[in-house]
């Protein structure tokens, strides 16, 4: 057995690549040669210290690669074979899986292994558990820097358009452009949302925002987000929002923009904060006003996963169009640092192998 190189945090605020052994398969596991991957926000808030992982652990939860061992107990998979994991690898066995809730394995986020419970996939080789059911080929038609895409971001911001249970000709507003509310935008778009409002300022995120379906823009720098929405719905507000950021004040504002009988949809990441999110009474109609809270955390699994690529196969859009930024894994501790200061107008930074 070799050994490789991993992207670890050897204690909070800090990152290192080091030398770990291979893995090796066990039954139900295949191990997967790293070709391509992304860096999230959430490695950062890890790092940060949100998230209590031990010394050493191996960060990333979002790469493609080619299968390289296979345990004795999987089938469908081939040495050689160009395949994905979601960030989201349950185990499909336990209750929570039976009944459904696939991403909350186990108990609440249970089924976000990566980095969180094991090593991340950040390295050269990595470990994919259960793999009959989370392991998915990729088609021939994308290439891996599309497929990484769907491993995470399209999974969580389809997630959030889902959520808001649209019906056709709805209107949405979704808080931040980044990644996740891009993939979002995305999700609404093919939902059939017929008025998409975009809460952004920055002028290269609005751009991509409009590319992907948004049909509003909304600078908050200009003024109110809500309020500016309000204005542009007659006063009445949209039928959904979604909480793409993370903060108090967006989560606040979805609740305040949506009219009565209004879905508020959050995929935003509240790690970071250590005071209650509030919920206004009287955007909430006292608690009566038919709203509804829906969270989630990304769905995984083979099936997912070979949706999300039919999507990007048939050309329903590109989304290497987030990617700002190309390193190889080399220089995977500047991409980190770029992701962590969101300097230079990252979105996602692709890491090469």
């Amino acid at each position: 057995m070799g050994t490789m190189k991993a992207f670890t945090t050897p204690g909070v605020g800090r990152t290192e690549v080091i030398d770990k052994p291979i893995p090796t398969p066990g039954p139900d596991d295949v191990i997967v040669k790293t070709t391509a991957a992304l860096i999230c926000t959430s490695d950062v808030h890890t790092v940060a210290g949100a998230l209590p992982v031990e010394a050493g652990r191996t960060l990333g939860h979002e790469a493609v690669g080619v299968v390289e061992a296979i345990g004795s107990n999987v089938t469908g998979f081939t040495e050689g074979q160009r395949v994905a994991v979601n960030a989201i690898t349950p185990c499909w066995e336990c209750r929570y899986c039976q009944t459904g809730y696939t991403s909350q394995c186990g108990g609440p986020l249970g089924g976000y292994q990566y980095t969180a419970q094991r090593d991340g996939n950040m390295a050269e080789y990595f470990v994919v558990p259960k793999a009959r059911g989370n392991l998915a080929p990729i088609p021939d038609a994308i290439t891996d820097a599309q497929a990484v895409y769907a491993c995470d971001m399209l999974s969580t911001g389809f997630m959030g358009a889902e959520h808001c249970y649209l019906r056709l000709g709805d209107s949405v507003a979704i808080f931040a452009q980044g990644a996740v509310g891009l993939s979002a935008t995305i999700g609404a778009t093919l939902l059939g949302a017929a008025r998409i409002f975009a809460v952004e300022a920055i002028p290269a995120r609005q751009d991509l925002a409009r590319a992907f379906g948004a049909t509003d823009i909304i600078d908050f720098t200009q003024g109110d987000a809500v309020e500016q929405i309000r204005a542009a719905t007659d006063g009445e507000g949209v039928d959904a929002a979604i909480e793409a950021f993370g903060f108090p004040q967006t989560w606040e504002a979805c609740l305040r923009v949506t009219k009565a009988g209004g879905r508020v949809s959050n995929i935003g990441y509240h790690g970071e904060n250590p005071n209650p999110l509030p919920v206004p009474l009287d955007a909430f109609g006292l608690g009566m006003a038919d709203k509804s809270i829906h969270t989630g955390l990304c769905p995984g699994g083979n099936d997912r996963m070979q949706r999300i690529f039919a999507l990007i196969g048939t050309g329903r859009f590109d989304p290497t169009l987030m990617t700002t930024h190309t390193f190889g894994f080399d220089d995977v501790e500047k991409a980190f640092e770029l992701m962590r200061t969101k300097q230079d107008g990252v979105i996602k930074p692709l890491i090469t192998f």
